[in-house]
C-alpha cells in the first residue's frame, strides 16, 4: 500500500499525513501506512467506547465463573477457529494484515536475539503465518509459549555461558536470521461486515480468549505483554544502543496490568513490535552498505 496525502493547507494541516511522515521512529512505510489507516476507521471513532464496556463486562463474568467453578475449560482449537472466522468476518483487511504480520515479526526477534545469544542452538521459532487461515494452527497460544520458552532458554544460556556478550561483540551481530515477511491478505477486497478497527476486534477478541483458555493461561497471556521492556534491554545489551529504550511503554511486569486494559496493551505490543523490527532492519541496512565497501576496496 502506498500512502497517499491530502492535498497539503498550511492553515489546516492534516495530522494524520503527519503522523505518517513523521519519522522520528521508523515504521515499515506499508505497515504503517495500514496503521494510519486503521486510525481513521469510523468503528474506532464510533464503536470502540461502547466495544470496551460490553468487552469487560463480558470478560468480568467469564473469568468470575471460571475462578468459581471446580474445573477450568479450555478449547485451543475452539478459540483459533472462532479468531480466523471473526478477522475474516468483521475485522478489516488492515487489521488482519497486520495482525498475521505480528506473529511473522516476533518469530524474528526471537530469532535474533538466538542467533546473537548466549546460545545459538537453543530452539528457534517457526511461526510465520501469511494468511489469516494460517493463525487456526495454534498461532496465538504459540505465539506466547515460544516468548516463554525463550525468555527461560536465553537466560537459563547466560548462566552456562557467562562470557557469551564479549563472544557476540568480538565476532559482531548477524542479522542472518531475519526473514522477509510474506503476508497473503487481500487489502483490496472486504467483505460488508468488515469494518472493526484493531483495537475493536482486540477487545472483542479478549473475550473469547479468556473463554477458551484456563485461567493461569490467560493471565500468562496478559502478562506477556509487559515483557516488551525485557526484549529492548536485551537489544541494547547486544548493540550497546540504548537511545530508543524510551519508547517502550509495556514495562514492569513485577506490576502486571489489569487483563481489562489487555487489548489496548496488546494494541501497543504491536506498535512496539514494528519499531523494534524496523530498527533490526535498517541496522541489518547499515551493516551491508559498511561492508560493500570494504569488500570493494580489498578488490581493488
Amino acid at each position: 500500500m502506498t500512502y497517499i496525502p491530502e492535498t497539503r493547507d498550511r492553515q489546516d494541516p492534516n495530522h494524520w499525513d503527519a503522523l505518517y511522515f513523521d519519522a522520528g521512529i521508523p515504521v515499515d512505510p506499508v505497515a504503517k501506512a495500514y496503521m494510519v489507516k486503521d486510525l481513521q476507521s469510523w468503528s474506532r471513532n464510533y464503536l470502540l467506547l461502547p466495544i470496551k464496556v460490553i468487552a469487560n463486562l463480558s470478560m468480568g463474568l467469564i473469568m468470575t465463573v471460571k475462578r468459581l467453578l471446580p474445573f477450568q475449560f479450555r478449547s485451543y482449537w475452539l478459540m483459533h477457529q472462532m479468531a480466523v472466522w471473526f478477522l475474516n468476518t468483521f475485522a478489516t483487511p488492515e487489521a488482519c494484515y497486520l495482525i498475521v504480520r505480528h506473529l511473522g515479526i516476533g518469530s524474528n526477534i526471537v530469532n535474533f536475539l538466538i542467533d546473537n545469544g548466549p546460545d545459538p542452538t537453543l530452539p528457534r521459532s517457526n511461526l510465520y503465518p501469511r494468511t489469516v487461515a494460517d493463525l487456526a494452527d495454534n498461532a496465538f497460544l504459540e505465539h506466547d509459549i515460544i516468548l516463554y520458552n525463550f525468555v527461560l532458554d536465553y537466560h537459563a544460556a547466560q548462566r552456562a555461558h557467562p562470557n557469551w556478550l564479549a563472544a557476540v561483540q568480538q565476532r559482531g551481530i548477524d542479522f542472518s536470521g531475519l526473514r522477509p515477511l510474506e503476508i497473503d491478505v487481500d487489502t483490496t477486497r472486504r467483505g460488508w461486515l468488515q469494518v472493526l478497527d484493531m483495537e475493536s476486534a482486540l477487545e472483542l477478541f479478549k473475550i473469547c480468549y479468556s473463554l477458551c483458555v484456563t485461567s493461569r493461561e490467560f493471565q500468562r497471556a496478559v502478562l506477556s505483554l509487559q515483557f516488551d521492556e525485557s526484549f529492548a534491554q536485551y537489544f541494547s545489551q547486544l548493540t550497546g544502543d540504548y537511545r530508543w529504550n524510551h519508547v517502550v511503554t509495556n514495562r514492569h511486569p513485577l506490576a502486571p496490568n489489569s487483563p481489562f486494559a489487555a487489548a489496548h496493551d496488546l494494541l501497543l505490543h504491536g506498535v512496539l513490535s514494528e519499531y523494534l523490527h524496523r530498527y533490526l532492519e535498517l541496522a541489518a541496512a547499515a551493516q551491508t552498505e559498511a561492508v560493500q565497501p570494504n569488500s570493494v576496496a580489498h578488490q581493488v
